[in-house]
């Protein structure tokens, strides 16, 4: 065996959703902060992501966390997180993931009860409360970046669907809610398919039609992914990311629900101390709750926590042989969708 590359990673997963984080192989990416270096990923040299990402050596159901040195002298370590289209700024999932491995393998000294790591995102520092018990990381709490509703209610024209309503938000990340009631369907893991086909289709027309941007972050631009948002008969708020090239995410999605409880928020459906819980397409479970408000450029914003559980399966390393033919990886639509219409 020769390869000219290789790079170990830690398997884990947040309530359903694959974090798989890079422990080793990777030094640095060029930037002075964690938005530089994501803005380097995604506008000057993306072979990284894509040799992470793409099949051979990644999946469409996955996303890959790219651990680097610190750059904010608050921090207890920096990510940011990769997934089929481009590098993206916060995931709530992801993060649970991130802290149960550092706590778990001991890159961070484990604390019981109760360990406090500070994260350094794109998206700024997000502080998380690891609750730890007999070494175990059993649960973490995240407090996220404020969130705000852009844009309640707006209306984009949908190519086969004809006019579509959506909520415009930020979690960390922007996003386009949607209820999936416009189109009669319910959230439910036999809807998969065409739950991902209009949210891919809605995707497109948002960031063709409506202007989203973030007023203080330089290159948060267009949403990052829509969300179907409902409610289960039993009241629990119910959602479905659905992330490009075209997958849902098996977690309930910090970000997703950090963005949907700024328009609820917004709109009067919830308050300062109100904890919902939020369910997946799964049935896994995050607790989101409104911690405070605050104001992001001068806009109306909230305070989310998110809370959920990660669990480590697994240690994974991959390499570059220098006769591999598919060095950056392929992408095939029987497994990642409608790829190359998001990705271009």
């Amino acid at each position: 065996m020769r390869w000219k590359k290789t790079i170990t990673m830690v398997e884990a997963h947040a309530e359903g959703e694959v974090g798989r984080i890079v422990t080793g192989g990777v030094l640095d990416v060029p930037g002075r902060t964690m938005l530089d270096k994501m803005n380097h990923i995604n506008q000057v040299d993306d072979s990284l992501r894509r040799f992470l990402v793409n099949e051979p050596r990644g999946c469409a159901q996955m996303s890959t966390n790219l651990l680097l040195p610190k750059t904010h002298p608050e921090a207890d370590a920096a990510y940011m997180i990769f997934q089929g289209d481009k590098a993206h700024a916060m995931s709530g999932s992801n993060s649970i993931c991130l802290v149960t491995v550092l706590l778990e393998t001991g890159m961070i000294e484990m604390v019981e009860p109760e360990t406090i790591v500070t994260l350094e995102t794109p998206a700024g520092l997000v502080r998380a409360r690891a609750a730890c018990k007999d070494g175990k990381c059993e649960r973490v709490t995240l407090d996220m970046p404020p969130s705000y509703a852009d844009q309640l209610d707006a209306v984009v024209e949908v190519e086969g669907l004809g006019k579509v309503s959506v909520d415009i938000a930020f979690g960390g990340i922007f996003y386009g809610l949607i209820d999936p009631a416009q189109f009669g369907l319910r959230i439910a893991p036999e809807n998969a398919c065409k739950l991902v086909e209009i949210g891919c289709r809605v995707h497109r027309a948002i960031n063709a039609q409506l202007e989203v941007k973030h007023p203080q972050l330089e290159g948060l631009e267009g949403i990052s992914y829509t969300m179907f948002v409902s409610h289960d008969d039993d009241g629990i708020m119910k959602g479905a990311t659905i992330l490009p090239p075209g997958r849902i995410d098996r977690s309930p999605c910090g970000t997703g629900n950090s963005a949907r409880l700024a328009c609820m928020h917004a709109r009067g459906q919830t308050a300062e101390g109100s904890t919902h819980t939020a369910r997946s397409i799964i049935d896994s479970t995050f607790e989101v709750t409104v911690t405070g408000t605050t104001e992001v450029a001068g806009r109306p914003a909230i305070l989310p926590r998110v809370s959920g559980r990660g669990w480590v399966h697994g240690i994974h390393q991959i390499g570059l042989d220098p006769s591999d033919p598919y060095p950056l990886g392929y992408m095939v639509a029987d497994c990642w969708g409608d790829a190359f219409d998001l990705l271009s």
